[in-house]
């Protein structure tokens, strides 16, 4: 299968449709255990954008680091959250959503388009809005929003990791490796720890059935 490489041919679509600015969104952080889910939404310029962009997951942490501070040095961006609470009482479904649903509302310029990381839409965003299933990599907008969400999250774990160490948060950014889960059992749950997740969830249930 050949490899996608992101480009601006969404965006031009969209222009063509008469629809000038166009914002693109993606959020990070569904599968962790532990953390908020993060979404960002960019306005690219026409011109001058940083070159390089692509899915978040395909680059280096140096390099998305570096293309991070290019994209909030020259485009329109937002970062938005849902906190631990919110996926718990929601799913994280509608958390990642309502993330998005906040990361477009922040922008600075409410955008005309918004290309939308995924197959389906936040409810908030469906009159003007295009889903891309691996728009990530196709899209160089939802590119720019990946990667700008991913080094906006990773950086909270590492905060919340000097909070709560032994959980690797630094390294795993919550997801659940060996080492999370190794945690969890001999350091127990914190409160960024999602409860409705079934490896959390096991393991709150084992300690109630204990103390009962």
């Amino acid at each position: 299968m050949a490899k996608l490489i992101a480009d601006l041919s969404y965006e031009a679509a969209a222009h063509a449709r008469g629809y000038f600015c166009v914002a693109g969104v993606d959020e990070v952080g569904r599968g962790p255990l532990a953390g908020p889910v993060t979404a960002a939404a960019v306005i690219l310029p026409l011109h001058g954008f940083p070159q390089g962009m692509a899915d978040s997951k395909t680059l280096t942490e140096a390099r998305r680091e570096a293309l991070y501070d290019q994209i909030l040095a020259c485009a329109q961006v937002c970062v938005a959250h849902a906190t631990v609470q919110e996926i718990d009482t929601l799913n994280i479904l509608r958390a990642s959503h309502l993330a998005m649903e906040r990361a477009v509302a922040g922008l600075a310029t409410c955008p005309d388009w918004v290309l939308v990381d995924g197959n389906l839409l936040p409810a908030a965003l469906r009159a003007f809005a295009q889903p891309i299933v691996k728009g990530d990599a196709k899209s160089l907008s939802i590119a720019a929003a990946s990667i700008v969400a991913k080094v906006s999250r990773d950086r909270i774990m590492v905060d919340l990791a000097q909070q709560h160490p032994g959980y690797a948060w630094e390294k795993n950014a919550g997801y659940p490796t060996a080492a999370h889960r190794a945690a969890l059992l001999n350091l127990g749950v914190t409160p960024w720890h999602r409860r409705s997740f079934k490896p959390v969830h096991n393991i709150l249930y084992q300690e109630l059935s204990v103390s009962d």
